[in-house]
Parts: C-alpha cells; structure tokens; sequence
C-alpha cells in the first residue's frame, strides 16, 4: 500500500522495532566491553599476583655477607622458580652496582632503576618474544640501606588465553543479554498490535449491508478511543441505513394501496362498456398502474432484502433451492404460456443455507425476467444442482441474449438492458444481487453455455452441510 505521493506509509511495527532495538545496538557492545572488562581484570591481576610471588621468593633469597651483596641459589631453585606448564618464567637479580646476581643477562638489561619496596608492571619484548615484566625494588646491603633490582618475565601464553576467555565471556553474556531482548520485543510489539491486527480484520470484513460495531475488547487504551469513535460512526450509518429502508419500505407500502385500487378500476373500466376514445387512455392507465404495483412490490423485497443484511438476529435455515423452485412453478406457469414460451425445470437437490422469503424472491425475478425479455417462441429453462460441493440455480433462456459489454450493467438498480423493449423498473436483478450478496452466493451473467443463442442468469451459493437422511 502506498501513500497519495506514492511513498510508503510508516510502518507502526516497523517503528517500534526500531525505537526499541535500536538502543540495543548501543547498549549491548557496551555491555559486552564491560563484561570484558570485568572479566579480563581479575584474571591478569591473579597472573601479576603470581609474578609478585615470584618476585618475593626471590628477593628473600638475597644475601648480604662479607660485605657483598650475593644471590645463593641452587640450580634445583632456579628450575623450580623458572617452572611453568604453559609459559616461559626467567628472572634476574642485580646488585645495587648493577652486578648480575643471578638469572638473565638480557631481562637485566630491561631493569628499570627502582627504588626500595617499589613494584612496577609492564609489557616488553625479550628475545623476540612479547613478555609481562614484575620489576620489585629490594632493599638489601648493609643495614639494608641499598637497593637490588629483582625482575620476573613471563610469555603471554596464559594472559592470552585468559583475555580470549573474557572476549567469549563478554561475548556469550551479550548474546544471552540480546536475543531475549528482541524476541521479547518481537512479541510484545506482536501482542501489542493483535488487537489492532483482529479491528483491520473487521473493518476490512465490514459491508454495505452489514455494519457490526468492532469489538473493543482487548484493544489498547491509546487505540481504544478511535475504536469507539469507529463503532459510533459504524452505528450513525447503521441508523441512517435504517430509517432509509423505512422510509422506502413505508413509502412502498403507502403506494401500493392507490396502485392496486387504480389497477383494479381501470380492468373494470376497460371490461365495461366504454368510449372507444377512452380505450387507449384507460390501457396507458392500466398499464402504468401495474407498473407501479410491481414497482412498489420490488421497493418493498429491496427493504426486506436490506432489512434481512441488517438485522443480526435474522438465523439462516437450511433449504433445498429444488423444493423452493418446486413450489414457485405453478405460479409462473401461466405467465410463461401468455408470452408464448416454453418453461422447463431441471430439478435437483442443491441445499443453502438462507432465508426462503429472500430466496423465492430472487428466484422469483429471474423467471420474470426471463419471460419479459427472452421473447415470444422461446425456451426457458430452470435449473437447480450440484457442482463440487457447492449449490447451483440457473434461469437460461434461448433468447436474442444480452451485449457482452452490457452484463454487468444489469446487476445496478435502475439500470436496464440497451434492448430491453418490455417494461420494467430496473430493479428485479439489483433485488437479485442483494440476496446473493447476503447469501454469499456469486451472481452472474454469462452466455448460454455449448454456443447457444441466449442468455444464462447464475447463483453459486457456498457450500452447504446436507441433513442427514432419516
């Protein structure tokens, strides 16, 4: 669906997601740095901690005798202090002269100047090889007023893996942190908009001829106003549909009194001893008043037609469109052989569910308006089947048919065909397609079928359950 300017509308969905994903996108790195963070720092310091400890058994091993300052340390010592399963530990110890008292040439070289009880901790290259560096200044020497510079390196093996640990860590934690996130707001903002989604559903359900209020239960209370707004719109039009077909159906019922009086005066008139002169004003008047009796008979099924679609407490029966059609035929038997037509059936069970007043007066149309048009010497024919579950009626006659381009016009009130010679007020098949229309039944208009001359008026009603046989 597009706007007047042919961009597409805002989405209320599609706003929502982003109000409430698009923190997410900020929060949830942070989160996961912190999480790093807060991971990586206890683990590093724990390995700094074992370098300090390192650091301190050496510096207890310092000695000051004769006068100099010395490092007694055994060979099994030094391995013990170098051991590591993951890492390469070496050390080195310098005198306050700067001697080498034991351990590394190379890492004493990297040895900072330090003064006593100082610690310092640092990355450095030795060897090629990226190393952590504990650097402790020892106070030693006579009265131990001098300062002898111990320093512990360690590979990155361990811290490596320890910061690949917190990176899975902080990684992981904001995964779990993200997804129930969004699938909560996915399926909030679905709940949210459900009841908006059921009030489409109705608005788009809604009808010309059926105008039930949308139901509120449920709805948000943002959206709960405009609902009502709605249902109180929804009831106007309702109300004005209402007393439109009052006043058709009060109006209709007011003529046909005058009508019928008219009709019956003007057959007597024109049965009695006359004028010749009044004899062709007195058929214009007879004519005109069955015209008008059947005018105001139409109005009157149009109201009750409307009045049916309206009125939600009408229940629908099951019927069998054959009986219907079984017990209409001697009525328009007679009209049939006036005009000079032949009038067949073809009768079988077809069941609906419908109103039988409605149906035989859609029923009714199509036979008369197949014997007004189809013509003297003409055959029709009316049928009632089955076809793949669904109910079929069809009225065919094989008369001079009807302009392709002129079918659907038929269907509208007040509207006849190009070639309609015989009177009529337009409105028997407008009557039709409003019972169809209130039956779920598809009106149409179509050619003879096998190309035959003539014309084919057609319902298809839905399917139908059939009772049971007894």
């Amino acid at each position: 669906m597009t706007q007047g300017n042919g961009t597409a509308p805002p989405s209320l969905r599609r706003t929502l997601l982003i109000w409430l994903l698009a923190p997410l996108v900020g929060l949830v790195p942070l989160t996961a740095a912190l999480i790093y963070l807060l991971a990586r720092s206890p683990a590093l310091d724990a390995l700094d901690r074992a370098l300090t400890g390192t650091t301190v058994a050496l510096a207890e091993i310092i000695e000051f005798k004769d006068g100099q300052v010395t490092l007694p340390l055994s060979p099994q010592t030094a391995r013990a202090l170098s051991a590591d399963v993951v890492d390469e530990t070496v050390f080195a110890v310098k005198a306050p002269d700067g001697r080498l008292l034991g351990g590394s040439f190379d890492l004493a070289a990297l040895a900072p100047p330090m003064q006593a009880d100082e610690w310092r901790f640092q990355l450095a290259w030795l060897t090629g090889k990226p190393v952590r560096l504990a650097v402790h200044g020892a106070a030693c020497g006579a009265r131990m007023a001098q300062v002898c510079v111990v320093v512990v390196a360690e590979t990155l093996g361990k811290r490596n893996a320890a910061q690949r640990a917190a990176l899975l860590a902080a990684g992981v934690g904001a995964a779990v942190l993200a997804l129930p996130l969004v699938l909560f707001s996915m399926l909030a903002i679905r709940r949210t908009l459900r009841p908006l989604s059921r009030a489409v559903a109705d608005v788009e359900s809604l009808m010309p001829h059926r105008l039930a209020p949308i139901d509120a239960q449920g709805m948000p209370l943002e959206v709960l106003g405009f609902v009502n707004a709605l249902n109180r719109l929804l009831a106007r039009l309702h109300e004005a549909a209402a007393a439109q077909r009052a006043f058709v159906a009060d109006a209709a019922h007011q003529l046909r009194t005058p009508l019928s009086v008219m009709r019956v005066e003007t057959a007597q008139a024109l049965a009695t001893p006359h004028s010749p002169d009044l004899h062709p004003v007195l058929e214009r008047l007879h004519a005109g008043a069955e015209r008008g009796s059947r005018l105001a008979q139409q109005l009157l099924a149009l109201a009750r037609a409307e009045g049916a679609a309206l009125d939600p407490g009408l229940k629908a029966q099951r019927l069998d469109l054959s009986a219907l059609v079984a017990g209409m035929a001697e009525r328009w038997l007679r009209p049939a052989l006036e005009a000079g037509q032949d009038l067949g059936f073809e009768l079988q069970p077809a069941w609906v569910e419908g109103h039988a007043m409605l149906l035989e007066e859609a029923i009714g149309n199509l036979i008369d308006n197949a014997i007004s048009h189809a013509g003297t010497g003409t055959s029709i024919t009316v049928r009632t089947e089955t076809r793949e579950g669904r109910s079929w009626l069809s009225v065919e006659d094989d008369g001079r048919g009807v302009p392709q381009d002129n079918l659907d016009a038929l269907w509208q009130r007040f509207r006849r065909g190009r070639d309609a010679s015989s009177p009529g007020s337009g409105l028997g098949l407008a009557i039709v397609a409003d019972i169809a229309r209130l039956h779920g039944a598809q009106a149409k208009i179509e050619p003879a079928p096998h190309g035959r001359q003539g014309v084919r008026f057609l319902l298809v009603f839905p399917p139908a359950p059939v009772p049971l046989a007894p």
